[in-house]
């Protein structure tokens, strides 16, 4: 089996007293496109948190680029390339565009010229901050500070992106514009882990999709090899054989 960049075995983690995540495996390898999906409030958001360390897990090991990062600090893991973009924006609103895409490299290893061309990769992928890159983050509509989330993660040393439903509160053009941008992400190579819960958004998107129930993996695979279960298929994903 191929080593992963990212694999979770055995992960439990919650809140205080209360138990969100039970025994969840999961494992991303470099380059793949993956994606978490299943109903609102059954614990995909908070496996992402628990990855980068804003919750602290109570079982189980996550193993980042063959290092273990169960008990880091947030900001460790991110300076070892695991960049999480969180749901909604969590943007200085008063900054400028660019003051925001130059914070996302304050991690960033390399001098000036690097972040410079990083900085042309990121306008490259979404030329439309490169056209506000002087205006401030509160004056962008909803699909622009998406846009601007996405690139100043992609400003960071990244070598995964994890990402937390992108499409939340966008109009459907909106976020068919977003979803291209991630597309582009993806085949440029980018590892991305991918949390969504309208499946229809990443059936084409995804290398693997992982169903979370109740805080516990349902089913886990390929597209193909998830739709194969035709319970699966129609009660979590809309699907009839």
């Amino acid at each position: 089996m191929v080593d992963a960049l990212l694999d979770i075995a055995g992960l439990r983690a919650g809140y205080e007293s209360t138990t969100v995540l039970r025994d969840i495996d999961l494992r991303v390898e470099e380059g793949q496109l993956s994606v978490v999906i299943g109903p609102n409030g059954h614990g995909k958001t908070t496996l992402l948190r628990a990855i980068s360390g804003l919750v602290t897990s109570s079982a189980g090991r996550i193993t980042f680029a063959g290092q273990d990062i169960t008990r880091m600090r947030p900001e460790a893991i991110s300076a070892r390339g695991l960049v999480h973009i969180p749901q909604g924006d969590a943007l200085f609103p008063d900054m400028t565009v660019l003051e925001n895409l130059t914070l996302g490299a304050f991690l960033r290893r390399g001098g000036r010229a690097e972040r410079s061309q990083q900085l042309a990769v990121v306008y490259d992928i979404f030329p439309r901050l490169a056209e506000r890159s002087s205006q401030r983050a509160r004056t962008l509509s909803g699909g622009e500070r998406r846009m601007l989330a996405l690139g100043r993660g992609l400003m960071a040393d990244a070598r995964m992106l994890m990402i937390d439903e992108p499409s939340l509160g966008l109009a459907p053009v909106l976020v068919d514009e977003v979803y291209r941008q991630i597309a582009r992400i993806a085949e440029s190579g980018m590892t991305i882990l991918l949390v969504e819960e309208n499946f229809s958004r990443v059936r084409d998107l995804a290398d693997r999709l992982t169903l979370i129930e109740n805080g516990e993996v349902r089913a886990s695979g390929t597209v193909q090899e998830v739709l194969a279960d035709p319970a699966v298929a129609a009660t979590y994903l809309g699907i009839e054989s």
